[in-house]
């Protein structure tokens, strides 16, 4: 079976409008390489009990779970506590991660910086020599920073602890029709192939293209058989260019 995944994007920021996720689009993709169906994703504010009753649930139901931010020391970082409550566990400090943030602040540590340095109780720690600064992980979630320079380094750790499996590919159908046209091709077409998923976009501004189809799975034949009873159904003279 295919592993699934969700992700919990964290803040009041999101949800107010002050500030636009960025992320995950990012770890969409990297699952997609891996193999992995981002199938569920959720955005929370800034409380604990709402963040711990999502993992909780998320984590039960999805092979993994991935946290977006509030993993800073100000108040509006829950997440590490939150994490901890959805597995009864007590939020400790980790004397390695306690460590390194000595080192890095020095004379100038605070004692708000090693608030940075709590994990829950059972957590372990993440790294790879390309990303020597660690990842906490609990159970099966994944507690990533919210900012999207480091939030996108930390993909390479996803990927180390994530099995991969075969990837998804994209295979890409551009018709000079509307979706009212297709309509009747593209359901056969979803009733024969059940295990490729099928999307359809309508385009306004290209001037040729009128919609683009998409066909995603891990098997290339099947997307490729799927593709092409699509464009038999349709008919040749209505595509204007293929991708993948």
């Amino acid at each position: 079976m295919t592993a699934t995944a969700a992700a919990i994007l964290i803040g009041n920021e999101l949800l107010s409008g002050k500030i636009a996720d960025k992320n995950l689009v990012v770890l969409a993709k990297t699952l997609r390489e891996l193999g992995v169906r981002l199938a569920r994703v959720s955005m929370v504010p800034d409380d604990v009990e709402l963040i711990a009753t999502e993992v909780r649930t998320l984590a039960q139901t999805h092979s993994w779970v991935f946290t977006s931010g509030g993993v800073g020391p100000t108040h509006d970082d829950v997440t590490v506590e939150a994490v901890a409550r959805a597995f009864e566990q007590q939020v400790v400090v980790h004397p390695e991660l306690a460590t390194m943030i000595e080192g890095v602040y020095g004379e100038s540590l605070r004692e708000g910086h090693l608030l940075m340095a709590r994990v829950p109780e059972r957590a372990r720690l993440v790294r790879s020599e390309v990303v020597p600064w660690p990842a906490v992980v609990c159970e099966n979630v994944m507690l990533l920073p919210g900012v999207p320079e480091i939030f996108s380094m930390k993909m390479k750790l996803v990927a180390s602890i994530v099995e991969p499996a075969r990837p998804f590919i994209t295979l890409a159908v551009n018709v000079n029709v509307d979706e009212g046209t297709l309509k009747p091709a593209l359901d056969e077409t979803v009733e024969l192939f059940p295990d490729v998923e099928i999307g359809s976009y309508p385009t306004f501004r290209d001037p040729v293209v009128r919609t683009k189809l998409t066909f995603d799975g891990t098997q290339r034949a099947q997307c490729e058989a799927a593709r092409d009873a699509f464009i038999e159904r349709l008919g040749s003279e209505a595509v204007v260019g293929l991708e993948g």
